[in-house]
């Protein structure tokens, strides 16, 4: 049995009796009985088993010696995903963040310096995943956040003074796409989905605005049939697998509870729906009666012939099913979510409400994804505010009555529309001419006043009208 050792508690290798070869290093610290924590690897060639010595070696070297002058910034960034992150992240995130770190990070970057990483350098990656490569600008921003944390960790461990992704400007996001089926659509949609097993899915998500993995891992426990509420509390998705070495090429069926704790929520539920679950409930009696033995129950709602969960993929193809038989065009199944918020907001649910029930993090977000239910709303609201205005219309030019009273020096005019509109001329051509100025003066600053029809006047004897335009 040969047995080849390294020197400075660098590993061994030596072969089993089973011919193969077994790598042996040493890695850290056993908590649990506080010596060195020696792990094993296998090969079947000694060629095979040096290479692997080197690199499990290297790896934990770098696991194990951060030092700031030398690391790699990918190592850090693999480092600081499976040390500190990896076991308070849910499985899509970590998935996603691992993408960020091989796909793009480690492909830009792959022998920079953590310390020589430098603000520029970031803007400069940043645009050139924006213009050459198309990305959008939410995907850089997510990427960025990805970035900043590790590096925010970096500088809290001193091997930063400061994090580079402070100094950086992001593309500007773009508002979401929304598909919205139109009033007509919906209808033709609902009355299609009568006719398939699992049209009722479709119209619980018109009524409700769940996603797919939430309504995919609805259990029969989540419904209140008391106080007719659905109780949002988990979501199935099918991810990328997670090993020991990351994530691998294989994806697996992932029941977790939703990611934020905004999504965990209660939502009501109209009377037609709840009898239609009721009615569903019966069918999978029926599926449980026919498949006998082979029918499992795990409590979920959404089910197969068999009782078993049904994942995403297979549910957007019975969906597609249903959308083409209606006759409408391809919407995703998302826009029942938008569908549901719109048609919400339109039949005048605040959006407090709306923002609750979708499970969204802030009414902000709500109101600038649904901006365009808002504008329609707008122009209806804006209505009534027409009978503050509904006042008669002033014509351009107006004839207004002055009442000219005769005294011994000349005579007296005056506008009786117009407060202290009185003078006295000699000459009553003068008079005239001068109230007029001041009339059209006035108005620079006023609203004109209607004039006072001429039967409406109280006259003396000696006194007389004459009209004036202005």
């Amino acid at each position: 049995m040969a047995n080849t050792k390294r020197g400075h508690n660098e590993g061994s290798i030596r072969q089993r009796s089973d011919g193969r070869f077994e790598v042996r290093v040493t890695a850290g610290i056993d908590f649990k009985t506080g010596k060195a924590k020696r792990i094993s690897h296998y090969a079947k060639t000694k060629s095979e088993a040096v290479k692997l010595l080197h690199e499990v070696g290297y790896n934990i070297h770098i696991n194990e010696m951060v030092d700031p002058t030398s690391t790699r910034l990918v190592d850090w960034l693999r480092i600081w995903l499976e040390t500190y992150m990896k076991n308070s992240l849910k499985q899509s995130t970590y998935t996603s963040y691992r993408g960020y770190i091989e796909n793009h990070l480690a492909k830009s970057f792959p022998t920079l310096k953590l310390k020589d990483l430098t603000s520029k350098m970031l803007q400069d990656f940043y645009n050139y995943k924006l213009t050459e490569e198309g990305l959008s600008p939410k995907t850089i921003t997510n990427l960025h956040r990805c970035l900043h944390k590790s590096l925010k960790q970096a500088v809290l461990e001193h091997h930063l003074n400061f994090n580079p992704c402070d100094a950086v400007n992001l593309p500007r996001n773009e508002k979401p796409q929304v598909e919205i089926l139109t009033r007509e659509e919906q209808e033709r949609l609902i009355y299609t989905s009568y006719k398939f097993r699992y049209g009722i899915f479709v119209r619980l998500t018109l009524a409700t605005g769940i996603r797919l993995g939430e309504l995919l891992g609805l259990r029969w426990e989540d419904i209140d049939t008391r106080k007719n509420m659905l109780n949002i509390r988990r979501t199935l998705n099918r991810l990328p697998k997670v090993d020991y070495n990351g994530v691998g090429n294989s994806t697996e069926i992932v029941i977790q509870e939703p990611k934020t704790q905004n999504s965990v929520r209660s939502i009501p539920l109209i009377q037609v729906i709840i009898n239609e679950l009721q009615q569903w409930r019966n069918v999978q009696f029926s599926d449980s009666r026919a498949a006998g033995a082979a029918y499992n129950d795990y409590g979920f709602i959404v089910t197969n012939p068999l009782g078993g969960y049904i994942e995403p993929r297979t549910f957007k193809d019975y969906y597609d099913e249903i959308l083409e038989a209606s006759g409408l065009e391809h919407y995703t199944f998302h826009a029942l979510r938008h569908t549901f918020a719109t048609r919400a907001m339109e039949q005048g649910m605040d959006s407090k409400t709306v923002s609750t029930l979708l499970g969204h993090y802030s009414v902000s977000f709500t109101l600038d994804t649904y901006t365009h239910v808002l504008d329609s709303q707008k122009h209806e609201e804006m209505k009534l505010m027409e009978n503050l205005f509904n006042m008669p219309t002033i014509p351009q030019h107006q004839s207004y009555p002055v009442v000219v009273t005769p005294v011994p020096n000349g005579f007296i005019i005056n506008a009786v529309d117009f407060e202290d509109f009185t003078i006295e001329a000699e000459n009553i051509q003068n008079g005239i001419s001068c109230i007029q100025s001041s009339i059209v003066q006035k108005l620079e600053n006023i609203y004109p006043p209607l004039p006072t029809p001429t039967n409406e006047l109280v006259v003396n004897p000696n006194e007389f009208v004459i009209m004036i335009t202005i």
